[in-house]
């Protein structure tokens, strides 16, 4: 079977974080289908640990690789289309797995000096599987002294990475607030506290944190991107609630922003005579590749020459794999995969021959940190 043919069966199945169930089922069935004397499989909730054996192991390698879908309407209109409603598989996840089966495959034909660690991670979407897995009691038993991990890039051609040293991803949070007054007849505004009133006074305000509280020099965001409140057109709003996310990076910028936030829903509960409850969600810490080896990759990819290598700019873009970089040095990067649309788009159709390009390009990186000196 071509992984190309196993990302296409995995784009049929997506599940929401710590739902992976059939995922987790699937990957399981192909590894066990494998030569086994060299591996060792652990499963964690829905997520999956893959261990390869060195011949003569001085440290391990880890590979990371995203298992869960988005709850998104698929139109992609493809033979392969989503069989879940309302799920779909738009963030490359698919890819991710197809990837890093392909290399677990050629290290069991082709074993290599180090031991491979091979971690399939759900719940990358929300609300973070990373953190908990790094947790483990397997991950504490099997801790590699490297990692890496790439995501795709719809806007990036098939053939090319793009990478950079230091700070690739953001720091992001989620943000709920839920306020809630006094509800009543739209004829009689005076015995009412209006939640939907308080909701938009809310909503500008936080407008200003980034323009008036963030250092220049430093960036942020702060996004709201749904309000909802009240019931109909004649009844003043009793609820509403304000839902966004928050990015930044740095750390020292993700608390400023958060305790500007609370400072102004305070005002707002007084300002309003209302109550208030908020809740930051899942927040993620930041990718930040290490320099040197990621600078040894870039290096080692430019004389290799069978990919092109971008030198990109951080983004704000989120990715729970900043938690594993934070405690294991390592790197993650973009693979091309030249699609018209972007991550998260219910259109996203990434080019399936970047599936073959990353699983050669790695099969060589991967040979030659584990059989290199020290």
């Amino acid at each position: 079977m071509s992984f190309v043919q196993i990302r296409r069966d995995l784009h049929k199945i997506p599940e929401l974080g710590f739902q992976e169930y059939k995922t987790q089922s699937y990957l399981l069935n192909y590894l066990k289908s494998l030569p086994q004397e060299r591996m060792r499989i652990e499963t964690w909730k829905t997520g999956i640990f893959v261990r390869i054996e060195g011949r003569n192991p001085r440290k391990t390698i880890g590979y990371r690789a995203d298992m869960d879908g988005l709850p998104i309407v698929e139109e992609t209109g493809l033979p392969f289309l989503s069989e879940h409603p309302e799920k779909m598989h738009a963030c490359g996840h698919d890819f991710h797995m197809s990837i890093a089966l392909g290399l677990v495959t050629h290290f069991l034909n082709e074993p290599i000096d180090d031991n491979l660690l091979f971690i399939f991670q759900p719940a990358e979407e929300g609300p973070g599987g990373a953190e908990p897995m790094l947790q483990s009691e397997i991950m504490n038993d099997w801790k590699p002294d490297m990692i890496l991990a790439l995501h795709i890039a719809p806007e990036y051609p098939v053939g090319s990475i793009a990478v950079k040293e230091g700070l690739l991803f953001a720091n992001t949070s989620e943000l709920f607030i839920d306020l809630t007054g006094t509800g009543g007849h739209a004829a009689y505004p005076h015995q009412t506290n209006d939640m939907v009133v308080a909701a938009c006074s809310l909503v500008t305000q936080l407008q200003t944190i980034v323009a008036r509280n963030v250092n220049p020099l430093d960036s942020a965001v702060v996004t709201i991107g749904k309000i909802s409140g009240g019931t109909v057109q004649n009844i003043i709003a009793e609820k509403a609630r304000i839902e966004g996310t928050i990015r930044t990076l740095s750390v020292e910028s993700m608390e400023k922003v958060k305790k500007r936030i609370l400072s102004m829903v305070r005002g707002v509960e007084v300002g309003y005579e209302c109550e208030a409850q908020i809740d930051f969600g899942s927040s993620y810490y930041q990718v930040y590749n290490e320099e040197k080896l990621t600078r040894e990759f870039m290096e080692y990819v430019r004389n290799d020459r069978s990919v092109q290598v971008i030198e990109c700019d951080k983004a704000m873009t989120g990715e729970d794999f900043g938690y594993m970089l934070k405690e294991i040095p390592g790197f993650m990067f973009w693979l091309g995969v030249d699609s018209q649309y972007g991550l998260h788009h219910s259109k996203l159709n990434p080019n399936e021959e970047a599936i073959d390009v990353a699983i050669s390009m790695l099969s060589k990186y991967i040979y030659y940190k584990g059989t290199q000196s020290e």
